[in-house]
């Protein structure tokens, strides 16, 4: 079982990104793997400090995490950090300031097959696509492995030759004063090889741009700020390693009638005073078409009904969930010392079926259309 993020950092629910920051770079410090060589245990801890640092830093998935815990995370499509080196490069001005070195810890040697990077893609949707699901075609630019050298960066028939300025350490050192201090080596900027001869198609880089159609499903039901990802479908590898993979963040379009909290859809629905004095069936609009509900008499503008069921398709199966309607009428309730057929012929007379409700804004509500 998962353990608690706030509980790995040691902070209260309440603590504030500051707290959360510093109490992050205490425990960064502490479990560093500079500072712990070949320790396993560190190695984890360190990990796990980084994985509940990067939720609890960002407001939008603390505000899951808070609501529904580590499930919500993964129903997101949150899969934490990946690799050392994913860790390194999220955190690299945390680690620049703790141990002046930049944070850039993939920049050691590098010379046997190299994973592409990852890539993101910001995908808007209307409000009925995110309730539904849906299929989308996009066009991407992406760099793909070279076909002419396989992504080695050589001429064909060529190899890469062992740098002469590190011997193929990936790193320099020079000497200052008593101490000795590497950094990369700016040849062959770690990796320990050249290209004395490169592919003219990708210029040594082991890499071409190219677009590429890709398909993308969206389950039922996704919110604003969900995350897929997409094996394989990033950058492309070199000397041999897999191809990156595809992040794509959705970004739902507001809906006019229909407003979204969490999991459950909230509408409001304007009525007429009769409705609402003694009572109907009115048909009320949901994400899957026309629905009734039966208004009992005296009901009050601003009271809440519940439609079960009729709301958005849950991610992982098991049905829906609810909307709220919220109904909206000028009647009030001390009317009622009326009798209902006096109430009725009263209401007709001065203000027959009437506007919805007196205010204004009710009047011109918008019209539900099922197809936005």
């Amino acid at each position: 079982m998962a353990r608690d993020y706030y509980d790995i950092l040691s902070v209260e629910r309440s603590a504030s990104s500051a707290e959360v920051k510093k109490a992050y770079r205490k425990l960064a410090m502490k479990y560093h793997p500079d500072r712990n060589p070949d320790d396993k245990e560190a190695e984890s801890n360190f990990k796990e400090c980084a994985e509940a640092y990067e939720v609890l830093s960002d407001d939008q998935k603390r505000k899951i995490y808070d609501t529904y815990g580590h499930d919500g995370l993964k129903n997101q499509g949150y899969q934490g950090p990946g690799n050392s080196d994913d860790i390194f490069s999220s955190f690299g001005d945390l680690f620049g300031d703790l141990f002046g070195m930049g944070g850039n810890r993939s920049r050691t040697r590098r010379n046997g097959p190299v994973p592409g990077h990852d890539l993101r893609y910001d995908m808007e949707i209307s409000f009925m696509e995110a309730v539904h699901g849906t299929t989308k075609e996009v066009e991407l630019e992406r760099r793909d492995t070279c076909w002419t050298c396989e992504g080695s960066g050589c001429r064909p028939g060529h190899k890469r030759e062992t740098c002469p300025t590190c011997h193929g350490r990936g790193q320099v050192i020079r000497s200052q004063g008593f101490f000795q201090v590497s950094s990369t080596c700016p040849q062959c900027h770690g990796e320990g090889e050249i290209v004395s001869d490169p592919c003219q198609d990708c210029e040594g880089s082991g890499l071409v741009n190219k677009r590429k159609k890709v398909s993308i499903k969206i389950p039922a039901g996704v919110d604003e700020g969900a995350r897929m990802r997409l094996r394989g479908e990033g950058e492309g590898g070199r000397r041999g390693g897999v191809t990156g993979d595809l992040y794509v963040i959705i970004h739902v379009h507001d809906h006019e009638f229909f407003k979204r909290d969490g999991t459950t859809i909230y509408c409001r629905l304007p009525i007429s005073m009769v409705q609402a004095a003694l009572g109907a069936a009115v048909e009320v609009p949901t994400v899957h078409g026309k629905k009734n509900l039966n208004i009992p008499a005296g009901s009050q503008s601003g009271e809440r009904f519940t439609l079960r069921r009729e709301g958005v398709p849950r991610l992982r199966g098991g049905g829906r969930e609810d909307i709220q309607a919220h109904i909206l009428s000028a009647f009030a309730r001390q009317d009622l010392h009326f009798n209902r057929f006096q109430l009725g012929r009263h209401l007709l007379l001065t203000h027959g079926e009437g506007p919805a409700c007196a205010d204004e804004h009710v009047r011109v509500w918008p019209r539900y259309d099922a197809g936005h």
